[in-house]
């Protein structure tokens, strides 16, 4: 599990294709400055499992993109110097300093335009309609593994605004209109409507006969 809480911006080195599987050697001297084999390390919000055997020797991990991973986020554009989001696995005692984030991207939006002010700036985001419903208002959203706060969303949009931290500490401070994000909804909003999501409806005759 993750925060939300970008520990640095990292570069990928490689990007080497082997059948149906992409492998990215991502450089990241904090992240790496405790890597083991099999820890999990997040890279533009996408959970990824780090598969050097002896861990990270040299600041820099492996990590392999399967192909529902491509297909899901914005990591198939991916190529050799991109700059990405990194966070480590949140340990059981640490800080919940953003929200609870799986590294699970939901999917991903497309950034429509950004609006500079004097030390902050307001970006809009595309929401595609089978997650707008789990965006609302002063809620939570990770982009590209980014912990915000929502401060406005419409059917087929929302904004965020970034403080000077954010802006200098991650890569949402270069984006531009046109790029694409990953996205990961509030996982809560996801298993409330799960749960409830039998309630409300009308019995079916089946369910009205067994009462009786």
């Amino acid at each position: 599990m993750f925060t939300g809480i970008v520990e640095e911006i990292g570069e990928v080195v490689e990007v080497r294709e082997d059948a149906d599987v992409v492998r990215f050697t991502v450089r990241g001297r904090t992240v790496t400055s405790d890597a083991h084999h099999g820890d999990s390390i997040a890279v533009n919000g996408v959970c990824l499992t780090v598969i050097d055997p002896d861990g990270s020797t040299d600041g820099t991990f492996s990590v392999e993109l399967v192909p529902e991973t491509l297909k899901r986020s914005s990591l198939s554009a991916v190529v050799a110097g991109t700059r990405v989001n990194l966070e480590r696995a949140v340990p059981v005692n640490g800080r919940l300093g953003g929200h609870i984030v799986q590294g699970h991207v939901d999917g991903v939006a497309t950034l429509l335009s950004r609006t500079p002010g004097e030390r902050t700036d307001e970006l809009r985001f595309s929401l595609a309609p089978d997650l707008a419903r789990y965006v609302v208002e002063k809620g939570s959203i990770t982009v590209d593994g980014v912990s915000l706060t929502v401060a406005g969303v419409t059917a087929d949009t929302f904004t965020v605004a970034l403080i000077p931290t954010t802006l200098s500490h991650t890569t949402l401070g270069i984006r531009q209109p046109g790029d694409t994000v990953n996205l990961e909804v509030d996982v809560v909003a996801k298993y409330v409507e799960r749960l409830t999501a039998g309630y409300g409806r009308a019995p079916s005759a089946h369910e009205e006969a067994g009462a009786r």
